[in-house]
C-alpha cells in the first residue's frame, strides 16, 4: 500500500493537498522552486526520498510548458514501475504524449482532474483520474487521502483507461462552471438593475436552501457580496484559464451544440474590452441603412 508520495508544485491547491494528505496519514515530501515551502531542493532529492520499489511522484505545475518541463525532468531520476501523476489542469491531448514518453522507460503515467481550489483542504478534492486500473487501484489511498468524505462515488471517477480521460471530465467540469457562474452573475446584475429589489445579496442567499437552483457557487456570490455590497472592490476584467476554450473546441470538433458555454466564455472576451469594434460596426451600419442616430465617439 502507498503511504508515502512526492508533490511538485506547493502552490495554494498544492501546498493544501500536502497538509490534507499528511492529516490522512499519507507522508508527502513536497518540492517547490520556492524553497521557503520545498521539504527539499532538488527535484532529485525528492525522488531519493521515497522508498524504494513503487515511487509516486504528484505533479501540480500550471498546464503547458512547466509541465512539460517538470516531467522531462522527473523522467531522468525515476525508473521502472515508478508512477508520475498529472494533477494540474493540462489539456487532455497532452497526456497522451506524457503517458508514451513515459512508458518508453517504464514509468507510468495517471492524469487526474482536481476541483476543489483553495477550499479543498477542509472540503475535500474531487477527483477524476485516467489511466490503467491496475494503477488506480495502488493510488486508491492517495485517492481516498483527497476527495471529501463520504461514498467515493461522490468524490471520485475513475473516468477511463486511455490517457487523458481524467482531464477530459475536469475539461468539461470547468466549462459547466463557466455556464454556471455566467447564470448567476446575470440574474445577479439583473436584480441590481430593477427598482423593484431593495435587498439583491439578501434575494440571492434566500435561495441557499430549498430552490433548484442553491448549489456552492451561489453561496460564494453570496459571500463576495456581503463582503463587498456592491463590488467595487473589482474590475469586470475577467480572465479565462483554458478548459473553456478547449471545451467549446471539443464541441465544435464534435458537432456537440454547447449554447450556454459558448456564451460564457464569450462574454468573458467581451468582458476585456475597453470598447467593441463589433458594436461599432453595428452602429455604423444602421446608420448606413437606416439614418438611425449613433452616438459620437
Amino acid at each position: 500500500m502507498i503511504t508515502h508520495i512526492g508533490l511538485v508544485g506547493l502552490g495554494k491547491m498544492g501546498n493544501n493537498m500536502r497538509a490534507r494528505l499528511r492529516q490522512a496519514g499519507i507522508e508527502v515530501t513536497g518540492f517547490d522552486t520556492n524553497p521557503e515551502v520545498s521539504d527539499v531542493p532538488t527535484l532529485g532529492a525528492l525522488v531519493e526520498a521515497l522508498p524504494a520499489g513503487q515511487r509516486v511522484v504528484w505533479v501540480m505545475v500550471p498546464a503547458g510548458a512547466p509541465t512539460d518541463a517538470v516531467i522531462d525532468s522527473l523522467a531522468e531520476v525515476m525508473g521502472v514501475g515508478d508512477v508520475i501523476i498529472d494533477g494540474g489542469n493540462s489539456r487532455f491531448s497532452d497526456d497522451a504524449i506524457h503517458a508514451e514518453q513515459l512508458a518508453k522507460q517504464g514509468i507510468g503515467f495517471i492524469d487526474v482532474g482536481v476541483s476543489g481550489g483553495i477550499w479543498g483542504l477542509q472540503n475535500g478534492y474531487g477527483l477524476m483520474a485516467g489511466g490503467p486500473v491496475e494503477t488506480i487501484e495502488a493510488l486508491m489511498p492517495v485517492f481516498d487521502a483527497l476527495r471529501p468524505e463520504g461514498p467515493r462515488e461522490e468524490g471520485f471517477v475513475h473516468a477511463g483507461s486511455a490517457p487523458g480521460a481524467g482531464h477530459y471530465a475536469k475539461m468539461v467540469h470547468n466549462g459547466i462552471e463557466y455556464g454556471l457562474m455566467q447564470a448567476y452573475a446575470e440574474g445577479y446584475e439583473l436584480l441590481q438593475a430593477a427598482p423593484l429589489i431593495e435587498d439583491v445579496a439578501g434575494c440571492l442567499k434566500a435561495w441557499s436552501r430549498g430552490t433548484v437552483v442553491r448549489s456552492w457557487l451561489l453561496d460564494l456570490l453570496v459571500r463576495a457580496l456581503e463582503e463587498d455590497p456592491d463590488l467595487r472592490q473589482l474590475s469586470d476584467w475577467v480572465e479565462d484559464s483554458g478548459e473553456g476554450r478547449w471545451t467549446v473546441d471539443e464541441a465544435v470538433r464534435l458537432a456537440v451544440p454547447l449554447p450556454v458555454i459558448s456564451a460564457s466564455l464569450f462574454a468573458r472576451f467581451g468582458s476585456r474590452q475597453d470598447s467593441s469594434p463589433a458594436m461599432k460596426a453595428v452602429a455604423a451600419l444602421r446608420q448606413q441603412f437606416g439614418g438611425h442616430a449613433v452616438k459620437p465617439a
